[in-house]
């Protein structure tokens, strides 16, 4: 009867570590402690070997489970502060697609399958030029920090090549040399042909209701319309970016009619995510399941309805963009547009011939990303 209250005395720490701070899990087993201690002066018993050893044990219970909710509060300090950093990257690397471009109304989603990780391998660019939107969608060759790096390098090329006024070819052809001399370094030149980026560029001009596409390995978009999806496939499809240098790649325009409807661009994380029995993920049948009022309500019903297919769990990066085009007023798009990100692409200029006059140097595409005046596109 005199230790009765011991077994509650050495379990309220464990207890109290659950749920409150390493400075009050501190607190009450400090407090516990001296209970236990003043109990035995109490009773006389203080200095036997029976209450020793307890209270040996209170004071080792003590202090383990404290230095462990003090780690635990440093781990999840530190696992915050990373993911701020994460989510830094993101908004610098992957910025986010404003929900309105001219005509278009867009929505953007990013599933990255690496755990703790908000951006991988896959990218999605839109860029305003005088006349229109360009948008790019891409998946780099493996995963990790070497896919980032590699995303990064393409999508700094592209925010400065394509609000030039180069064609879809000659953007294709730049990127193409861009990836070819940069993914590889110098001392690992026998990797060179193993870095490559699936990839899709669109031209959306604003005053005709048209898309142009050219395709570098990337898997079709698909065009929406009162639940039926239209696959847009590329007539004479080039080989994804990085592969130029084994083939002559030919980069064929495909024009398709958008008239108001949605298209939806993605990567094949999408359509190769599988569930328990290995069954792909069936996009065309699942997009069309429902009726979406706008891009945002498009892509929610996919994240949901993707992750509920593998269990929460991908197995490679998944991004995908929904375009909406809208009626657009023929006007002067320099005169109405507040969303051209660059004064100088509404200042009208003669047609540049050919890539050497209308955009930099490859080799300086990676730098030019970086100049501050690159803040004015986000």
């Amino acid at each position: 009867m005199v230790l009765a209250l011991d077994p509650l005395l050495i379990a309220a720490p464990a207890i109290s570590a659950s749920f409150a701070s390493s400075l009050v899990t501190g607190v009450i087993s400090a407090i516990d402690v001296a209970a236990m201690a003043g109990d035995g002066l109490l009773h006389h018993i203080l200095g036997t070997m029976l209450f020793d050893s307890e209270l040996i044990a209170l004071v080792a219970v003590s202090a383990i489970v404290t230095v462990c909710r003090y780690l635990r509060e440093r781990h999840r300090r530190e696992l915050a502060q990373v993911r701020t950093v994460s989510e830094t990257t993101q908004r610098v690397v992957l910025r986010p697609l404003p929900r309105r471009i001219g005509p278009l109304r867009i929505a953007s989603e990013y599933l990255a399958a690496q755990e703790q990780a908000l951006i991988g391998g896959d990218l999605y660019a839109a860029v305003r030029t005088s006349g229109g939107t360009r948008l790019i969608i891409g998946d780099v060759l493996g995963k990790g920090l070497t896919a980032i790096g590699d995303a990064a390098l393409l999508l700094g090329a592209f925010r400065e090549a394509a609000h030039r006024q180069a064609t879809l070819p000659d953007l294709a052809a730049y990127l193409e040399h861009c990836v070819c001399w940069n993914l590889a370094e110098p001392t690992e030149a026998d990797q060179a042909a193993e870095c490559f980026i699936t990839a899709a560029l669109l031209d959306i001009p604003d005053a005709t209701p048209q898309m142009h596409m050219v395709t570098c390995g990337h898997p079709p978009p698909l065009r929406l319309r009162e639940r039926q999806a239209t696959t847009l496939r590329a007539t004479h499809p080039a080989p994804p970016l990085g592969l130029g240098e084994l083939a002559t790649p030919d980069y064929h325009v495909d024009t398709f009619p958008l008239e108001p409807r949605d298209l939806l661009l993605y990567t094949d994380g999408v359509i190769e995510a599988r569930d328990a029995r290995g069954t792909f993920y069936p996009l065309t049948q699942r997009v069309t399941s429902r009726p979406h009022d706008s891009p945002q309500a498009l892509l929610h019903h996919l994240r949901t309805d993707l992750l509920a297919h593998v269990s929460g769990h991908l197995a490679d990066d998944a991004a995908m963009v929904a375009l909406q085009r809208t009626p657009w007023p023929h006007t002067d798009i320099c005169a109405t547009s507040r969303e051209v990100p660059r004064p100088s692409a509404c200042a009208g200029s003669a047609t540049h011939e050919g890539l050497a006059s209308s955009i930099p140097a490859p080799g300086q595409a990676l730098f030019a990303s970086r100049r501050p005046q690159d803040a004015a596109e986000r």
